[in-house]
C-alpha cells in the first residue's frame, strides 16, 4: 500500500508514488491511466476543497484500488458542459473513462473519491 498526504508531499509526488507503484505491484495495469487519475484526484481535492487531501494506493483481490480523501462533504458532479478553452470540467470524465469503477464515499468530516482498475485485463469475446 502507498499512502501520500497533501502535509507531507505535492500533487507531483502522487503522481511519482502511483506510478512507483503500479509499475512495481501491478504490471498488468495501465500505469499511465493510473498516474492521469490520480493526477486529476488530487488536484481536484486540492482545487475544491480545503486544499487538504490523502492518496491511498492498495491493491485487493484482483483490482487496484486508488482513494483520494478530502475534508469536504461536497460532491463532486460531472458538469452539464465542459469548457475546451481551459475552464475545467473534463477530468470526472476523464476518471471515469479511464478507471473500471468510479464511486464516491461519504465519510464523517469529509468524503473518499475512489477509482477502481482490474488487475488483468478482461478478455474479449
Amino acid at each position: 500500500m502507498v499512502v501520500v498526504e497533501s502535509s507531507r508531499a505535492s500533487t507531483a509526488d502522487a503522481r511519482h508514488a502511483a506510478a512507483e507503484f503500479v509499475s512495481s505491484a501491478c504490471p498488468g495495469v495501465d500505469a499511465d491511466a493510473v498516474v492521469l487519475v490520480v493526477s486529476e484526484l488530487v488536484a481536484n481535492a486540492a482545487r475544491h476543497t480545503s486544499g487538504w487531501w490523502r492518496l491511498r494506493i492498495r491493491v485487493r483481490e484482483d483490482v487496484l484500488i486508488v482513494d483520494v480523501d478530502d475534508r469536504s462533504e461536497v460532491t463532486p458532479a460531472i458538469r452539464p458542459t465542459s469548457d475546451l478553452t481551459g475552464g475545467g470540467g473534463l477530468g470526472l470524465i476523464m476518471v471515469q473513462r479511464l478507471s473500471d469503477e468510479l464511486q464516491v464515499l461519504p465519510r464523517t468530516g469529509g468524503k473518499t473519491v475512489r477509482a477502481r482498475f482490474p488487475l488483468h485485463a478482461r478478455a474479449t469475446v
